[in-house]
Order: C-alpha cells, then sequence, then structure tokens
C-alpha cells in the first residue's frame, strides 16, 4: 500500500556545508507520484528534480541530485531515510535553496514532524525491488553489495583510526519501525582534522558540535557525548538507508556496506539496475507490506530529543 503525509510539514535550518538559511516543506503528493524536489527558487529553469538513483551527481561528502537542467538540491540522504523509513512513497519536497537543513545532523527531526502530520495511506498497492541475485561493488577504500532476502536489512562495518570510533559493526532487519527506533537519531560524525580540511575548502560552513559528533582521538568534543556507543556505524546505516531510497521502491533483499558511502552506494544501484536478471518488481501485497521499513511506525518510537 502506498502512502503519502496527510498534511504538510516545514523545516527550517541551515546547510551543512553552505551555512546558508533555507526552509524546506514536505507535502502530500498523488499515488505514483514518487519523491521530487522543487527549487523554489530557481525561476529560470526548470525547478523540479527527481530523488532517483540516475539522477545522482557524484560527489564525496554528501549526496546530490540534479536535473536536465543542472539544477541540484544536496545532502538530501537524511530527509530520504526519514521518508523511507516512516514509509512515505509520494512526496513533492520544496526547498529555497540548494542544500536540505542539516538539523542536528540525524534524521530525528524530520521524523518526529513526518510523524506528528500522521501518514495517509493510498488505494495503489505499489511495487517492490526485490533483489534476485548477487549485486557488489569495490574500490580501494571498500566496498557494497546487495544479495537475496526477505526484506531490507542493512549490514555494516566502519574502521576509523580514531580511538573514540575505531571499529564498529552492526545489522539490523529494517522491518516494522527499527529506523525509527534504532537509527534515525544518530548523528552525522567526523574527526577535528576533517573539520579543519573542509573549511580550508570552503565546505562546512553550517557546521557545528550541535549539528554533528566531532572527535579527536579518543575525545568526543561535540556537548553531551554520543547518543548511542556505537553512534558512527549506526549514522552510515542511515545514509545507506537514504541513498537505497533513490532505488525509487522499497528494497527486498540484503545490504552490506563495509568502509562504503554515499558514492559508492550509488554506483552498487547502477550496477544493480545495469544488471535485468538480477532483481524483479512485485506488487506489493499484504505480506511485504508487513515487512517494510515504516509499517507500523508510531510517534512514541521515536527516541527522546537530547
Amino acid at each position: 500500500m502506498q502512502t503519502t503525509l496527510k498534511s504538510s510539514v516545514t523545516f527550517k535550518g541551515v546547510g551543512l556545508h553552505s551555512g546558508a538559511p533555507v526552509t524546506m516543506t514536505v507535502h502530500a503528493a498523488a499515488a505514483n507520484h514518487g519523491i521530487w524536489f522543487k527549487r523554489l527558487d530557481v525561476v529560470d529553469a526548470d525547478a523540479l528534480v527527481p530523488a532517483r538513483w540516475d539522477a545522482v551527481h557524484p560527489t564525496p561528502l554528501c549526496t546530490k541530485i540534479q536535473n536536465l537542467d543542472g539544477v541540484v538540491v544536496s545532502t538530501i540522504e537524511h530527509i530520504m531515510a526519514a521518508l523511507a523509513g516512516c514509509g512515505i512513497a509520494n512526496a513533492l519536497v520544496e526547498i529555497d535553496g540548494e542544500e536540505v537543513p542539516i538539523m542536528d545532523g540525524s534524521s530525528a527531526e524530520f521524523v518526529r514532524g513526518i510523524l506528528a502530520k500522521g501518514v495517509q495511506k493510498q488505494s495503489f498497492n505499489g511495487c517492490a525491488l526485490r533483489i534476485l541475485k548477487t549485486v557488489e561493488v569495490r574500490t580501494d577504500l571498500g566496498w557494497a553489495r546487495l544479495e537475496p532476502a526477505r526484506n531490507l536489512s542493512i549490514d555494516f562495518a566502519i574502521d576509523f583510526e580514531d580511538e573514540a570510533i575505531g571499529s564498529q559493526s552492526k545489522s539490523l532487519n529494517m522491518a516494522n519501525g527499527t529506523f525509527v527506533r534504532e537509527l534515525c537519531n544518530s548523528r552525522t560524525f567526523c574527526r577535528s582534522s576533517d573539520v579543519e580540511a573542509m573549511y580550508a575548502q570552503g565546505l562546512a560552513k553550517g557546521g557545528s558540535l550541535e549539528n554533528a559528533v566531532v572527535v579527536d582521538g579518543d575525545r568526543i568534543l561535540s556537548p553531551g557525548g554520543l547518543r548511542h556507543a556505537d553512534e558512527a556505524v549506526r549514522h552510515k546505516m542511515l545514509d545507506a538507508l537514504g541513498d537505497l531510497a533513490l532505488a525509487g521502491a522499497p528494497i527486498l533483499g540484503r545490504y552490506i556496506g563495509m568502509r562504503a558511502g554515499h558514492s559508492m552506494t550509488n554506483a552498487l544501484l547502477r550496477a544493480l539496475f545495469a544488471e535485468s536478471s538480477a532483481y524483479e518488481l512485485v506488487e506489493c501485497d499484504e505480506a511485504i507490506n508487513a515487512t517494510l521499513p515504516g509499517a507500523g511506525v508510531t510517534r512514541s518510537e521515536i527516541p527522546a530529543p537530547h
């Protein structure tokens, strides 16, 4: 069963890399609409940008989409994860700038806003993307894989020199609200040396200790410390769900990421869609709907604000 929001919800914040103030409103949309972004500040070109794997413009630090007129929306991964994790299949996201607001560095505020407005079931059943055989991509830094499974699960592993992060791994079955309960409040993270390098490149102008976990060796510099002992790998899983949502339909399969990032997950989707025998579209019957990430999610499952 496809879903949309019962009513619109607005978020205000700043872009992580631009530091510019931005307002974003997520509206309900008709069945089979999918997820689209609309740039309200664009008047001399096509302002609509599809949230789709083949619209991704490669960039190392976030997920950026671009339409044929060159209009872009960047840092979409956290709102895409929130939409997927709440089961929203159809929405129009209006935004008055190039970059989605970073909020607290996680998806929690987006999830709270969406579930506060409510989720509306639509008459069309919709389809899911069933993985039929393993597809994998590799680089010198890591690898990512999709393989057959009954419903979406995510396995992730990271390895950093900083003792505050170190080696972490986690596996989760994403059915029935796992994203909301386990992942949505996990914040983006970086090393203090990375912050200095980004500043030097004119990036992370909107970054602060309030919207990212910043580490230096064995120290957590952000006030209040960690929300989870393994918050870093949980955030990587959050990012992966948001990037996988660009497939255009819920995925029925197991995603495994080893030191993977945004670009690698997009490369994995491109490899998947390049091999037609590796997947099939199936109608979402009652049994499939019951296993999707947003099935049965309620506001009470959202972790308490920090």
